[in-house]
């Protein structure tokens, strides 16, 4: 079994072998870039199916590890350097970083997020009660390299409005960002409902402020990889998607079960100091909306598992002109087309749904 690493470990073990293909007992590894910084079965959606009871990896030749980092920054540069093989894609950071260097030439071949998986949420009695209502506000993220950051810029720049008079604050997670808001140290908090949701487990009570309505559309997760790998290993990446895509429809439908094919396989993340019976109840807490998110909404015109649209990515673009406040963005960037590919999706989708959802609902561990 591949045990994670951190990313201090990820980039020593490397050493001279740094942009050659990791290879285990005949399987191709592919190193993903974890910005949660630590692998635990959030990731179920991915990992449910590297047990051996599901095997949704190894028969395509494939298999994942984790390098754990710490920001979205930090994973684009990894990716760059051929450290890691794929990572998450936040537009409004990718796309600025793409036009700035040119030697970044990542490609999102999965949508991961095909939902908004990102949220406002404030005290219950305080006075705001839109999204307009952070401007000039003390917005918490959960570090200064978070999500949260450019999220509000998006939105703001959406109504028109500007962050110049934000405040971003980092006030990490769980407790320590609930006391935070309890104690006012912050106006409003920005981030993944799987944060908020944490926040509320240790018993901060908060309210959710819609997102604004453009943005709220837009899915919040892609995978990308460099163009180069999308050329010479389409074969892997194609096992390596669809893998990802089985363990996230049997999560969705079994989500206890993949919580406990996850602790299975890494061992390292199961509970310490209480009971898996009450971990795995926070956990299908904090999932509670995440588990939707996975999902493409059901009214989405393309059901396949991964799949990206033109006008979704031109809308990508737009809003990210305006949040990075770079006119030019787009005609740096070129032809949205070289930012995303399907090419991969038919293939990744070429297996039996329901019989993934039949297993699940079967399943015992």
């Amino acid at each position: 079994m591949l045990t994670r690493r951190d990313f201090g470990l990820g980039l020593g073990a490397l050493g001279f072998a740094a942009g050659l293909p990791a290879w285990a007992q005949g399987v191709r590894v592919m190193k993903v870039a974890n910005t949660a910084a630590v692998n635990d079965p959030q990731q179920c959606f991915c990992t449910a199916g590297q047990h051996p009871r599901l095997d949704f990896y190894k028969p395509g030749g494939v298999d994942v590890e984790y390098v754990n980092m710490s920001s979205i920054t930090q994973a684009l540069q990894s990716l760059r350097a051929g450290h890691v093989d794929f990572g998450p894609a936040v537009p409004a950071i990718l796309l600025p970083a793409m036009a700035k260097d040119p030697s970044l030439d990542l490609v999102s071949v999965y949508k991961w997020l095909p939902r908004n998986a990102n949220v406002i949420v404030v005290k219950p009695g305080s006075p705001i009660k839109s999204a307009a209502d952070l401007a000039g506000k003390r917005i918490g993220v959960r570090s200064q390299g978070d999500t949260g950051i450019v999220v509000t810029r998006t939105m703001l720049a959406e109504l028109g409005l500007k962050d110049d008079k934000c405040e971003y604050i980092a006030i990490g997670d769980g407790a320590p960002a609930g006391a935070a808001i309890d104690n006012d140290r912050v106006d409003a908090m920005v981030a993944f409902d799987t944060a908020t949701a944490r926040i509320e487990l240790v018993g901060t009570r908060l309210r959710y402020v819609p997102l604004t309505p453009k943005f709220a559309q837009l899915g919040s997760g892609w995978m990308c990889v460099p163009r180069k790998l999308l050329k010479e290993e389409r074969k892997a990446l194609v096992a390596l998607f669809q893998g990802i895509a089985k363990s996230t429809i049997f999560s969705n439908a079994n989500l206890d079960a993949a919580i406990d094919l996850h602790w299975a396989t890494y061992p390292e993340s199961r509970p310490k100091g209480r009971s898996e019976d009450d971990a795995r109840k926070e956990l299908a807490f904090i999932l509670k909306d995440r588990r939707n998110s996975w999902m493409r909404r059901p009214d989405d015109p393309d059901q396949r598992m991964g799949a990206s649209s033109l006008d979704e990515w031109k809308t990508n673009i737009q809003m990210t002109v305006e949040s990075s406040k770079n006119p030019k963005l787009a005609s740096e960037l070129g032809d949205p087309n070289r930012l995303f590919t399907n090419e991969l999706i038919d293939d990744i989708n070429a297996f039996d749904k329901q019989a993934v959802v039949r297993m699940a609902m079967e399943f015992k561990l």
